[in-house]
């Protein structure tokens, strides 16, 4: 049960990521960075760490 929980986490984050680049993506990557440190507790760390690093690009592509 607890690594289907990291699993689902990790995907929601992702998600919220993916959506980041298109809609608020202050909001949506700040989410997907915070769901990926969260993540971060259980097994999956691809998942985690792939989260965290489409969250940051999401953040900063409004810079650019």
């Amino acid at each position: 049960m607890k690594s289907y929980l990291g699993l689902w986490i990790g995907w929601i984050a992702i998600i919220l990521a993916v959506f980041g680049f298109f809609f608020a993506p202050y909001w949506l990557g700040g989410g997907a960075v915070i769901l990926g440190i969260i993540s971060l507790y259980y097994k999956q760390k691809n998942l985690a760490y792939l989260s965290i690093l489409l969250g940051v690009i999401a953040l900063s592509l409004p810079l650019l």
